[in-house]
């Protein structure tokens, strides 16, 4: 493709990209399509001679389109959200035109750079302290897994990234049995083993239980283990339970464990002063993750990693093979040292440019907009007899469930709600998941997408009791 044409079809493109998030919401949020239905409209085998760019475009809109579920769409209450902006977008299309590979300084000084101090701008910007440093992860499972190998090698003195692990003894790991999945597999990546997971009971706001940690830890000495780390969760993923952080860093002292904090949804939220009480106790915290990409208006993928003993991190993962070695030594910051990828993205540009659209000010009115639209979505649910609140409500995330009088069996109660959730879903209109909360479905409303507004809260409550009260 020469320039002319790629200048044309790249201002085709924009006005395209506009015209979809101007309509979106005219689109249904969630494609009715089967399972092998794309495939079956897709050759199956490549051209052979070139092929127009209207040809491959117009293949995208009647094939591809029609099989995406719009994430950016308005009336998108499932998951976690995993908005975008405007800016964002745009940073994007720099990044992809430039292609630069910024695994260290000398590949890209100013990407480097740039990155140091947006991270500090986050920092600042979430209430961390001072004494933590930041980096750009792909996501928070990656970012877990780096707290994870940072915390053995630390254990181990380095040795084990040196010699292997040693004959006998046994590290383990602790976090709730409601964290996320990532944590789990990033103990099976690290060579610790799922078995040395240990997952700690929650209280009846599926925060993690404080004394039951203190008692697993314990006995994981007496039998001749090592207790290694504990992963607190700010936000778990199926009810966004806030973990007490202070009494389980006051542990982790104790016991000199390494703890890493998942706030992968709800650090976001730590951009509101009032909401920074979920951290307290963070200075006695070794690692902390959040996603800006989530919450904070950010295109995937960008997680931001903070750690407070910067060199564990560096001699975790640095490697100095002659054609990576620069002039300027030490006195820069080579990122391909603080994580697992060598290759890296120029992600700080889109962080950059959504923090400079909206100002700290914008950010903060946006988020606190998505909290108090929940927790009114909430409070419809509580004055509804027929439906109940299945956990607290402390950021943008309600956990409800259909309860019609006089059906108490909870194995009919989830099927009702499952069902419930399925012609939802199928209708378009909206998209909800669901989790398990102490056996029981609770169907997840997430208020967060970029331009969700009142009105599209209220759609969603006028739908979801007409359509249980039809079943």
């Amino acid at each position: 493709m020469k320039i002319a044409e790629f200048r044309s079809h790249a201002h085709e493109l924009v006005d395209w990209m506009a015209d979809y998030l101007e309509h979106i919401e005219q689109r249904p949020v969630k494609p009715a399509v089967a399972p092998g239905d794309i495939l079956g409209k897709l050759p199956s085998l490549p051209p052979v001679d070139p092929e127009d760019f209207h040809r491959i475009f117009g293949d995208f809109t009647e094939i591809i389109l029609p099989g995406m579920t719009h994430w950016q769409h308005p009336s998108f209450f499932a998951y976690f959200p995993a908005n975008s902006s405007p800016p964002s977008i745009l940073a994007e299309m720099l990044t992809a035109t430039m292609g630069a590979q910024c695994m260290s300084w000398a590949t890209s000084p100013a990407a480097t750079e740039l990155e140091e101090r947006v991270m500090e701008w986050l920092r600042g910007m979430i209430g961390l302290p001072d004494t933590f440093t930041g980096v750009i992860e792909d996501t928070a499972s990656t970012a877990t897994l780096c707290a994870l190998l940072s915390a053995r090698e630390r254990a181990s003195a380095y040795r084990i990234n040196a010699d292997g692990f040693p004959a006998g003894g046994r590290f383990t790991v602790y976090c709730s049995t409601e964290a996320h999945s990532s944590i789990e597999k990033g103990v099976k990546i690290a060579g610790l083993g799922k078995s040395s997971l240990r997952t700690i009971p929650v209280d009846a706001t599926y925060a993690m239980n404080v004394d039951a940690l203190e008692r697993a830890i314990a006995a994981d000495l007496k039998e001749g283990c090592t207790p290694l780390c504990v992963v607190a969760a700010i936000g778990t993923t199926g009810s966004t339970a806030i973990d007490p952080l202070r009494p389980i860093a006051e542990i982790c002292r104790k016991h000199n464990l390494w703890l890493h904090v998942d706030a992968a949804y709800a650090g976001t939220a730590l951009l509101l002063p009032e909401m920074r009480w979920m951290i307290d106790g963070i200075e006695l915290v070794d690692s902390f993750v959040f996603n800006p990409h989530k919450w904070m208006f950010t295109n995937f993928d960008c997680s931001a990693y903070f750690v407070a003993d910067q060199e564990a991190l560096v001699k975790t993962f640095e490697i100095l093979p002659e054609y990576l070695k620069t002039a300027e030594g030490t006195r820069v910051r080579n990122y391909r040292d603080w994580g697992i990828q060598l290759g890296r993205r120029f992600r700080a540009l889109k962080l950059w440019f959504v923090i400079r659209t909206y100002g700290v000010s914008g950010l903060q009115e946006m988020v606190r907009t998505h909290i108090e639209l929940a927790r009114s979505f909430a409070e419809n649910v509580r004055e509804t007899a027929d439906f109940e609140i299945l956990a607290p409500v402390p950021l943008a995330t309600v956990c409800f469930r259909y309860h019609p009088r006089g059906v108490g069996d909870e194995s009919r109660l989830n099927s009702l709600n499952s069902a419930l959730m399925d012609r939802l879903n199928a209708g378009g209109r909206l998209y909800l998941t669901h989790t398990k909360l102490g056996g029981r479905v609770a169907l997840r409303l997430v208020v967060g997408q970029t331009q969700v507004a009142q009105r599209h809260v209220a759609e969603a409550w006028s739908l979801i009791t007409s359509t249980a009260r039809d079943l």
